[in-house]
């Protein structure tokens, strides 16, 4: 089999970008109307740079100009239906939005003295303009991230308008439109909120990061490192996917995105060598979709995270945070898929089908840049002038070698690429912003707060587990980011009021909000990878959700456990809960696959679930049962002996 035909060729992978990730989904244009988007692109890379730079401008400016930058491109890009995807022309009255979009994003800075003086009192102009803005960034997130998150805002924005008819304890005084047009635009309580001023400051550095990344060859580099590294164990092509795809969701903040590009080489690999359809697309959207979850470079919503939060703490206290929740969710798919392949007796890669270790190797200074954003941040450097330091740092490092060399042509296209994929972002921030208005404009945050814990009693575990659920519906069409703001504004204070630290409440409502791309009825992450492997989407849905169960257990461990996240807790006792944590891990992974030293038995797997569940809750009794049951599963494997044939499970 050849390269090509291994390997999914880009027709294809643009093809199922389009078809699961709305952002994806941009007309090519060419000609005169090709300049202009491109000029725009690199205009707004460069005004981000040099504020960056040289100062960021007062919260107005900086977010309007860049709200307006986003939408005027948004509607040059993307049209508006998914039938006009292929014209190479911009229909007229997306040109006539552009212009307004413009229009809006200038209207601070032009008319700003003005607007001060008048300290909220609009004038018709005021009113009509901050109208048009509410609308155009409605139009602007159906485009971009899709009509759920759409509907969410003007759902809220409708119950800020009727707030006196609304049931029991959701009613409130109610706002008239021109106050609502007034918080929506013209404070810094709506669109022009803190999600957009982190998506015009944080996120847009680390998209060009990203962006000048890629441009160095790392992805490809991520696949064959994990090749040289997991090829030749067993299933190794399942463990290329886990460890590429941690790295990959260093340059890429998109679960989708991750699952086409380095799904495109995984899975037919997977494929070849006899995993089922189905389960290679699991393993490649699983690992894919806990890329966001990964530091140092973890999804936008985690940036927004330090502001949400708030209190002084910095990214860098997330990041760090994180990386003993994340170490078990991919050790978590890593032991799942090890069991399976030992299950239906899988190889590895051959000396022949593996990459020249030593060539892999002198390419190791790849990864230095990212060493550097980790080194810069634990130094106390602010977020800003660790991405621009670091994407400095990745030209510099390109330079080694002239096949990685970022030449002047490449630094242009990856302005343009960063701002592109910073467009997304920008609508569902703005959106974002729509609904954090309407929350604290009405205190809608504290009453939904409060009446979630009315409805689990005032109990930790039943709170947390309504929470999940309200994650998933939302991430079903919803992007993480906006996810996130909505659940960190409503069900997070209800967790918070438990007793529960920020931190371990917000990154519990993170977590869900990025796994709801794999878990049925709606996985995009995993219909992407059905598409690359040509399985059946839902069940490769449900594999995912299996193999992704660490997922759904994590995020309980560290609201129980806030040691996990390294909050007040001894290196000993931090050692202690992640060793029994990874011991349950190995027990639910050998329970759910039916695998361990040789194929179990029944009561065997429900032991195995059981006794991993006991060992991952943090408390001294379930460890010492949890502890007891670990030895006497192994007993009984040792003891009980079993015809141990490997099951056919070849890739159809």
């Amino acid at each position: 089999m050849t390269k090509s035909e291994e390997t999914l060729s880009q027709e294809k992978q643009q093809e199922l970008l389009e078809k699961y990730d709305p952002e994806a989904a941009t007309r090519k244009l060419d000609g005169v109307m090709g300049w202009i988007v491109f000029f725009g692109l690199l205009a707004f890379s460069v005004f981000q740079l040099y504020t960056s730079i040289f100062g960021i401008l007062t919260a107005q400016l900086q977010r309007s100009i860049h709200l307006g930058f986003a939408l005027a491109l948004i509607f040059l890009l993307f049209p508006a239906a998914k039938k006009n995807l292929r014209k190479r022309t911009v229909a007229w009255y997306d040109l006539l939005l552009a212009i307004a979009a413009v229009v809006i994003g200038a209207y601070w800075p032009v008319m700003i003295d003005e607007l001060v003086n008048r300290v909220g009192r609009l004038t018709p102009q005021d009113f009509y303009v901050g109208l048009a803005a509410i609308l155009l960034v409605l139009e602007a997130t159906r485009r971009t991230v899709g009509l759920p998150i759409t509907i969410i805002a003007a759902l809220f924005m409708a119950y800020a308008l009727y707030g006196p008819y609304m049931p029991g304890f959701l009613a409130h005084r109610g706002l008239n439109l021109e106050s609502l047009v007034q918080t929506m635009f013209f404070t810094t309580e709506g669109i022009l909120g803190t999600p957009l001023g982190v998506s015009s400051t944080f996120i847009f550095l680390f998209l060009l990061f990203g962006a000048f990344l890629v441009k160095t060859g790392v992805g490809q580099y991520f696949n064959d490192l994990a090749v040289s590294i997991a090829g030749k164990r067993t299933g190794g092509p399942a463990k290329v996917a886990i460890f590429s795809s941690a790295l990959q969701g260093t340059i890429s903040g998109s679960s989708v995105a991750n699952v086409v590009t380095s799904g495109s080489f995984t899975i037919p690999m997977m494929k070849k060598l006899g995993y089922r359809k189905e389960f290679a697309g699991a393993v490649e959207a699983a690992a894919s979709t806990g890329g966001q979850l990964m530091p140092p470079i973890m999804g936008a919503a985690a940036f927004l995270m330090v502001e949400f939060i708030g209190g002084g703490i910095t990214y860098w206290d997330i990041a760090k945070s994180a990386a003993i929740p994340a170490l078990l969710y991919f050790t978590g798919i890593w032991i799942m898929t090890h069991f399976e392949a030992k299950r239906v007796g899988l190889r590895g890669l051959t000396d022949e089908e593996m990459p020249d270790r030593k060539e892999v190797l002198k390419k190791i200074y790849l990864l230095l840049p990212i060493l550097i954003v980790i080194i810069l941040m634990v130094s106390g450097m602010s977020i800003m002038r660790a991405a621009l330091w670091s994407i400095l740092s990745t030209i510099v490092v390109s330079a080694i070698s002239k096949e990685t060399r970022i030449g002047f042509k490449d630094m242009i296209n990856a302005l343009v690429d960063g701002a592109r994929t910073a467009l997304g972002v920008a609508a569902a921030t703005a959106a974002a912003g729509i609904i954090v208005g309407v929350v604290t404009k009405t205190g809608l945050g504290l009453k939904l707060a409060n009446g979630l814990l009315d409805l689990s009693g005032g109990l930790l575990l039943p709170t947390l587990m309504l929470t999940m659920v309200a994650a998933l519906i939302l991430g079903m069409g919803s992007p993480t980011t906006a996810n996130y703001v909505i659940t960190s504004t409503i069900a997070a204070p209800a967790i918070i009021l438990l007793g529960v630290p920020d931190l371990s409440a917000h990154l519990f409502v993170f977590y869900f909000g990025i796994i709801a791309d794999i878990t049925p009825p709606v996985a995009l992450a995993a219909f992407a990878a059905a598409g690359v492997s040509g399985g059946e989407p839902v069940r490769t849905g449900v594999n995912s959700a299996k193999l992704a169960i660490a997922a759904f257990i994590i995020p309980y461990m560290f609201v129980l456990s806030p040691e996990l996240l390294m909050i007040d807790t001894t290196w000993y006792y931090l050692i202690w809960i992640v060793f029994t944590a990874l011991a349950g891990m190995l027990l639910i992974g050998a329970g759910i696959i039916g695998y361990w030293l040789r194929r179990l038995f029944w009561y065997e797997r429900i032991i195995g679930v059981v006794s991993g569940l006991l060992l991952i809750y943090p408390e001294k009794m379930t460890d010492i049962i949890g502890l007891g049951s670990f030895v006497l599963l192994v007993a009984l494997q040792l003891m009980i002996k079993r015809e141990d044939k490997p099951i056919s499970n070849t890739a159809s």
